[in-house]
């Protein structure tokens, strides 16, 4: 139990920065985990940029699954550790046992629908007669490690939830190392080009998710899979993919919105326009991993605590991550103003590409400095339970806001180009206006009038 006594008694900072720096190692890596594919296809000599625009085509898929492993894994964990604050272990393993096998067939359905429908859906996603012949085969094999996606990333959040950062943190490590081990052999040494890139990832993913599973059924985790937990039971499924909606939305409507980008883009713009939007999206990713991993940190403290009715502690760890995230954001943002032509060729050697980007990366990223308050926010609503307020936040930014933007704010402007760009700083200035006064309205006001209940009761 010490890992589960450490979230209700160590220090809040001295907690949040042994679980959040772990997180935030595991997120870089998974960063390189999921962008590597792109720098070595985008170096492919002769073929390089529009091998990179093909891969990017792909990209709505890769979100997708990755969404629906969130929608479960990121909703079964925080209700996990809040059982585990209410000393219910054994309700939190039926979590466990439940998400496992929901994962297990929303893998089995996403392989059928995109290994039989790959053509019809990369087309609807923006590729073109030049860049589907990278795009295909990319997906064809890619979805194939659907079930190692799943686990990887849905499993690896009930670790952290636990306590168990660091070895979250190994998980990711382990599979984005033999990825970029494997990744320069399959394209490069074995001449396999883009289909080389694919089996390395899927290759990695698959080691990474029988690291997670052997994990959780050994004797260092508190949670356990158990035979008798893996059913599906609607009663405990419904509350946990309520919760996931939100962190689904938010990752698979970033599908939605790779789809909209590269279809307007491509219309206004062209293939360069597109593979611009391809090393954009990289960037951003770049830019929002270490706060994701922060947030993840901050998770288990604050659904542990809320369980608990340690209100103090879920109130401190909240401002301590608000604070991280909003200095780290601010540098990404300084590092994408003055540095954008730098960034811009870790992926392509391409200068025309290199300077379509640096332009672009300007606009896109023009309000990033304050996203940090969005992500601090919205997690900790995810944290608390709190599944509508997460829900409308998620759909707010990217469905109400930034996908009417991206088609709105051409007519307005005789740089269409430029106006599908700014679609972005536009939505994000006013979802994080929203989110922030929501949050200090309703669950701060929760967070305080629970802290101030308590000291009541501890004076009695």
């Amino acid at each position: 139990m010490e890992n589960e006594n450490k979230l209700a008694v160590m220090p809040v900072g001295k907690l949040l920065l042994s679980l959040a720096l772990p997180a935030i190692a595991a997120q870089i890596v998974n960063l390189l985990y999921n962008m590597i594919d792109r720098i070595y296809i985008g170096h492919i000599k002769g073929v390089g940029t529009a091998a990179l625009t093909g891969v990017g085509v792909t990209l709505p898929v890769i979100i997708l699954v990755a969404a629906f492993a969130a929608l479960v894994g990121f909703g079964g964990a925080p209700r996990a550790a809040i059982a585990m604050g209410q000393k219910d272990n054994e309700g939190a393993e039926k979590i466990l046992g439940n998400c496992v096998c929901m994962l297990a067939v929303i893998s089995v359905i996403l392989t059928v629908v995109f290994s039989v429908f790959s053509e019809k859906i990369l087309y609807a996603f923006g590729a073109s007669s030049e860049t589907i012949v990278y795009a295909k085969p990319y997906m064809q094999i890619y979805v194939l490690g659907t079930i190692f996606v799943q686990f990887t990333t849905g499993l690896n959040a009930f670790i952290t939830s636990q306590g168990f950062s660091s070895v979250g943190m190994k998980t990711v490590m382990i599979g984005a190392g033999l990825n970029i081990i494997l990744d320069p052999i399959f394209i490069f040494v074995f001449d396999m080009g883009v289909r080389g890139a694919a089996l390395a990832t899927i290759l990695s993913q698959a080691v990474s998710a029988v690291w997670v599973v052997t994990f959780l059924c050994g004797k260092k985790s508190i949670l356990h899979i158990r035979r008798e937990n893996l059913r599906i039971n609607p009663k405990i499924i419904g509350p946990v993919l309520a919760l996931g909606i939100s962190p689904f939305i938010m990752q698979a409507t970033e599908s939605l919105l790779s789809v909209c980008f590269n279809t307007s883009l491509g219309k206004y713009g062209g293939d360069i326009a597109v593979g611009a939007m391809t090393i954009l999206a990289s960037v951003m990713q770049a830019a929002m991993m270490p706060v994701q991993g922060l947030s993840q940190g901050m998770q288990p403290i604050v659904s542990y605590n809320y369980g608990a009715k340690q209100f103090g502690r879920v109130k401190k760890a909240f401002l301590l991550t608000l604070m991280s995230c909003m200095i780290y954001t601010c540098l990404m943002w300084l590092v994408a103003m003055l540095f954008p032509g730098a960034l811009a060729s870790i992926f392509t050697s391409d200068r025309e590409l290199i300077e379509y980007t640096s332009w672009a990366l300007r606009i896109y990223m023009a309000v990033s400095c304050i996203f940090g308050a969005q992500m601090a926010c919205q997690q900790t609503f995810v944290a608390l339970g709190k599944a509508v307020h997460s829900l409308f936040l998620a759909v707010l930014r990217k469905i109400i806001l930034l996908i009417p933007m991206i088609y709105i704010l051409p007519n307005f402007f005789e740089d269409k180009v430029f106006a599908v760009f700014l679609a972005e700083p536009v939505s994000d200035l006013l979802a994080v206006m929203t989110t922030v006064t929501l949050f200090f309205s309703t669950a701060w006001r929760m967070i305080k009038k629970g802290e101030n209940e308590t000291m009541k009761n501890d004076i009695i």
